[in-house]
């Protein structure tokens, strides 16, 4: 009979058999001993920065024993366990930390800031929340391939109270999708106590406000960890359904190793080091019978000896080199070959712009069966401007789908959608509702591809601009706000024949691209729209009418405000249609023939997009120009609601007298 362990964790009724158990150790004992390695290598100086789990490593190991394979993980700062559990190499592991270019981000990201989707793991940034709707995405392609898989995602305490929590949670919960949320509750943020973090019982609790079932457990139990994330686990992939499983732990190191512990009490350090997962658990193992000293000192010394061979390798590379050339062009992959191209002769079909933007959807998702759109009222209600109308009842409500008002976690779900195979396209009900998920778009969506190589296949639709009298909060147009990041593609078609070949070309491209719609020519502009699919590439401009006194780059609804003020004028109009990337050479062409340049924009003055053309071509075609750039925009103030305020507003007011002014100089 086993004598009595000393455990000051309670195993209690324990159903794993004994080989399940010693592989848990193992597991256990493998991040242990590579931290406390990477704590030398970091009082050396070899490394720079650690955020370390020791003390919660049961957590990881626990939940990454109870997951198939290739069920998707969306890990933490301190879930070495999860990389180890999967068997990542851990030669690669310790170049990435180095930052060397064998690592996963090639020196770009650090620690666990990275995937690797042979493994099915999606590593975090540092805002934390998005993890959680990038799994709830995932969960969401298992749901809609019928795979009977769960995702999983960590998150910490503090993470809770930021606001993509919530929303990933409740669209999880309204969806019914198979993925397990982890809290790991280890007492403190960065040094903010719980105390000053929530007031709610537990955390579990937070799961009961959604629907979905709570609980929590002992996080430095890995056998009680593995038992209930298996346990729900086999439920959920079987009847999917979200769950939130809290687990109590205690972070025994610094938020990162600079930070120290200095401001927990001694009391509290001691009283949770006595329930070391390791220690309690080696204890257990030992008075079972299941483990000897004699095989523990062998599974050290032999995971000792791949720790060391691992470091050398990494510190034997040589330091990260690239190029210039070389970084700018990791931002974006290369674009596929088109599925569709321009046609010859566009027939003599007239159709409205809305009606094109519409026949786009129909025709992407006819061919694409694995393109899902998701936004506010796109179902029945066929959305606020009727960009969806009929797509429901023709598709289905499991690829048209009516969304919870959380314009973060979905684009997060549409990133996670493309991690598995699918496409998405979101639809923000106005474009200023996008401010809500800016954090997924500019830190999570523009920099994957960059940092470890894979690009999210997610298109975001923006009914912008104002003439409509919507007031401030419904007619911004803030392209600028996101030219300035790079990793986005960024359209911006002023008619109904390039709203449908752009976005068709947006929808295959296989990259984030975020489509602006002109609201106000939903219904105004219509012109000969092909009925078959076609596509108008990225990063083309066109010239839409020839000049040679002078030439208005412009984009959007600006085209038709320079139609209607140029009619029996000699003025080049050149529409630039792609913003990222940007047609640069037909710029140079236009500028370089009229000796002229009038910049026009929608967006307020200081800080739009027009500054950066302006800047363009000011630096590059200087010797061209015979008069400065002239940058006509909207005033510098918010968008008024009232017509004749709107009107004063708006730059096509200012448009006569600059051009004028530039046509005389």
């Amino acid at each position: 009979m086993a004598k009595q362990h000393k455990s000051k964790i309670k195993f209690g009724k324990v159903k794993t058999p004994p080989k399940a158990l010693q592989r848990l150790y193992k597991d256990l004992l493998l991040p242990r001993m590579i931290e406390e390695r990477m704590l030398t290598l970091l009082r050396q100086g070899k490394i720079s920065k650690w955020f370390s789990g020791i003390g919660q490593e049961a957590i990881s190991v626990g939940a990454l024993a109870a997951l198939e394979q290739d069920e998707f993980v969306f890990p933490m700062h301190r879930n070495l366990g999860v990389f180890t559990s999967r068997r990542v190499p851990l030669n690669r592991l310790m170049a990435q930390w180095q930052g060397k270019v064998e690592g996963f981000t090639r020196g770009r990201d650090r620690s666990f800031h990275f995937g690797t989707l042979d493994h099915h793991i999606v590593g975090m940034i540092s805002h934390l929340g998005p993890q959680l709707s990038m799994a709830a995405g995932v969960a969401l392609a298992h749901q809609l391939q019928e795979e009977g898989k769960v995702s999983l995602a960590f998150t910490g305490e503090a993470a809770t109270s930021e606001g993509e929590f919530h929303e990933a949670l409740n669209v999880a919960a309204v969806w019914n999708l198979p993925v397990i949320f982890i809290i790991e509750n280890n007492g403190y943020g960065l040094s903010t106590p719980v105390s000053e973090q929530y007031v709610c019982k537990t955390l579990a609790d937070r799961g009961i406000g959604y629907g979905m079932k709570s609980l929590t457990i002992d996080g430095n139990n890995v056998v009680e960890v593995y038992e209930t994330v298996a346990k729900w686990a086999k439920r959920i992939r079987k009847k999917p359904q979200p769950i939130l499983i809290e687990c109590l732990t205690f972070r025994m190191r610094g938020h990162e190793e600079s930070s120290g512990t200095k401001y927990v009490p001694k009391s509290l350090m001691e009283q949770w080091a006595k329930k070391d997962p390791l220690e309690n658990f080696e204890r257990y193992l030992l008075d079972l019978g299941v483990l000897s000293k004699k095989k523990i000192a062998a599974l050290r010394a032999k995971l000792s000896s791949k720790i060391r061979s691992a470091e050398e390798t990494a510190f034997a590379l040589p330091p990260v080199e690239s190029t210039a050339k070389s970084e700018v062009q990791s931002v974006y992959p290369a674009l596929p070959e088109p599925t569709w191209s321009e046609p010859a002769e566009p027939g003599d079909r007239t159709i409205r712009y809305i009606d094109a933007v519409s026949e786009a959807l129909d025709q992407a998702m006819e061919a694409d069966p694995k393109l899902v759109l998701m936004g506010q009222d796109i179902g029945e209600y066929g959305g606020f401007f009727k960009a969806t109308e009929g797509l429901l009842s023709k598709y289905g409500r499991a690829r048209v789908r009516n969304t919870p008002l959380c314009e973060s976690a979905i684009i997060g779900v549409g990133l996670g959608l493309s991690l598995h195979g699918h496409r998405a396209m979101v639809e923000m009900q106005f474009a200023d509702f996008v401010s809500c998920g800016f954090n997924q778009i500019v830190n999570n969506l523009a920099k994957l591809h960059y940092r470890w190589g894979h690009s999210p296949q997610v298109v975001i639709r923006l009914p912008c601009g104002g003439g409509v009298s919507a007031g401030p909060f419904h007619s911004q147009t803030m392209e600028a706000w996101f030219a300035h990041t790079p990793g986005l593609r960024i359209v911006y078609p002023s008619n109904a024949y390039d709203a449908k070949g752009l976005l068709l070309t947006a929808l295959q491209c296989g990259q984030p691209v975020l489509y602006f719609e002109h609201k106000m020519l939903y219904r105004s502009n219509q012109c000969v729209v092909p009925a078959q699919p076609y596509g108008v590439p990225l990063g083309k401009g066109k010239i839409v009418q020839t000049g040679a006194s002078a030439s208005i780059i412009t984009f959007g609804a600006g085209v038709e405000w320079a139609l209607a003020e140029t009619m029996d004028m000699d003025v080049e109009i050149v529409d630039l249609r792609s913003l990222q990337p940007l047609d640069h050479d037909l710029i140079r062409e236009s500028v370089t023939k009229t000796g002229k340049a009038l910049v026009l924009h929608e967006a307020s003055l200081t800080g739009g997009f027009g500054g950066e053309l302006a800047a363009w071509i000011g630096e590059h075609l200087f010797e061209a120009l015979d008069a400065p750039v002239i940058r006509v925009a909207s005033l510098d103030t918010p968008i008024p609601f009232a017509r004749p305020l709107e009107e004063i507003y708006q730059a096509k007011s200012r448009l006569a007298d600059q051009l004028a002014m530039l046509l005389e100089y």
